[in-house]
């Protein structure tokens, strides 16, 4: 389950495109935040997840947040500031054992589009010609269609599909999109036989009762799902400071704890709550016990487009945003040094693993414990933020945005270091729930994670 919302010039302070995604999967299933440079191809195939296909001359330089097993992304940017984020679907449509992942398509389309415009084609085109479908999930099957969030520095597309059928509308101002449909009747491009296919299948009488997210979706996945909860929650965000819109507002919003906005509940926010009930409205999102709550925030990204300055990206490369710090990185810059590429086996040598002993001894009593630190993650971050808009608004060079990036990861680093030995030293003042933790005793047990208390 995930959540990617948007903001297009008119509705931002500073009439940039503000875009942010919350990725969330298994607990373990390890994030990794990866930049691949632009390359002349004389291949002819490209290997994706699960299948090849043909390699175009060249490709785009891309950054990617990805889960550490596929060649696809959850979300990244390009080098001409294209943006795209994805989101499970739960459709009529059955989905293909073998196809693209929709992880797949994202980079695919980043690799090679100019535009939000020209990715929604290379998108749309790719998946008519070799399929939509593959297993997105690390080890439980997990088969799904997807929707897309996708901007550039002047527009902003939503691409929403079940297998080779899809419908896309531009947006404009405030758009956020989760784990449901959110286009009707009001698309702007759209599959040759969505229509028809609708019909025939009897899901409406005739073209004029058709309606996609009628339609197409599976009301029994997209109900446990709850996406049109966080998604009412996201929006709200969004609109309550439509046209005041800056990165903080998109960091925050990613942050949600389920309070829509109305104010900060970080101090009575309980993790475990809900544990046999659906997900709930929470846009960070934390794993707990029972079939539908084992969906984990396991990475997050904001972006700031701008056609007068340099594009900034801010991305966590561990999980749950709460607990983390968005640092700066730029495209057209090397990447800081953060270690290992992970895996879903615990290991110090890779960033993710080394944040998740803070995230997990936070979890222990979280509301006493999110408090030990979270105003020093907010002033760090703002710090980090601010400087990073000054290089970019300034014309800083390459180089020089380069080591302001490197500097970045390292005072989290130190930062993350401190905080885990002070959360780990504090008195447990209230238990989760026993079902809460025995689940993430499980999800420790199975990555090989020790934690300096032993069990939650």
């Amino acid at each position: 389950m995930c959540d990617t919302l948007v903001a297009t010039p008119s509705a931002t302070r500073d009439g940039v495109m503000l875009f942010g995604k919350n990725s969330d999967r298994e607990p373990n299933e390890a994030h990794e935040v990866v930049r691949v440079p632009a390359k002349q191809h004389d291949e002819p195939t490209v290997s994706c997840t699960y299948i090849d296909m043909p390699q175009v001359e060249r490709t785009n330089a891309v950054v990617l947040s990805k889960p550490f097993w596929m060649w696809g992304a959850e979300m990244g940017a390009n080098e001409h500031g294209v943006v795209i984020g994805n989101e499970a679907l739960f459709t009529r449509v059955d989905v293909e054992k073998e196809g693209l992942l929709g992880m797949d398509l994202l980079r695919l389309a980043l690799e090679r589009a100019a535009t939000a415009d020209e990715a929604v084609t290379v998108m749309t085109d790719l998946m008519e010609k070799h399929g939509q479908g593959g297993d997105g999930g690390m080890h439980d099957e997990f088969l799904y269609h997807n929707s897309f969030l996708v901007a550039d520095r002047k527009e902003a597309w939503v691409l929403e599909t079940a297998g080779e059928h899809w419908v896309a509308k531009h947006v404009e101002g405030v758009y956020s999109i989760s784990n449901c449909p959110t286009v009707s009747d009001d698309w702007d491009r759209a599959s040759d036989d969505v229509v028809a296919h609708a019909v025939e299948q009897g899901w409406c009488d005739d073209a004029d009762g058709f309606r996609f997210d009628e339609c197409y979706t599976d009301s029994i996945y997209t109900r446990f799902s709850d996406a049109e909860s966080r998604r009412r929650c996201t929006m709200a965000r969004l609109e309550q400071r439509e046209g005041d819109l800056t990165v903080d507002d998109f960091i925050d919003a990613l942050r949600d704890h389920g309070d829509h906005g109305n104010g900060d509940e970080t101090s009575t926010y309980r993790p475990d709550r809900g544990v046999l009930g659906v997900l709930g409205s929470e846009v960070c999102m934390h794993a707990g016990y029972g079939p539908v709550r084992r969906s984990q925030t396991t990475g997050s990204m904001v972006s700031r487009l701008s056609a007068e300055t340099t594009d900034a990206q801010f991305m966590t490369g561990t999980a749950a945003p709460c607990t983390s710090v968005f640092k700066p990185v730029w495209v057209d810059t090397p990447m800081p040094d953060t270690g290992k590429s992970p895996t879903d086996e615990a290991d110090d040598e890779s960033l993710f693993w080394r944040h998740e002993r803070l995230h997990r001894e936070t979890l222990r009593d979280y509301p006493a414990r999110i408090a030990l630190y979270d105003d020093e993650r907010d002033a760090l971050e703002d710090e980090m933020v601010e400087g990073a808009l000054e290089l970019a608004e300034g014309g800083a060079s390459s180089k020089e945005r380069a080591v302001y990036s490197e500097d970045c990861f390292e005072r989290a680093e130190t930062a993350t270091e401190e905080w885990t030995r002070k959360v780990a030293d504090a008195p447990v003042e209230s238990k989760p729930g026993f079902l809460f933790r025995r689940a993430w005793n499980e999800y420790n047990e199975r990555a090989g994670l020790r934690l300096p208390n032993g069990k939650l």
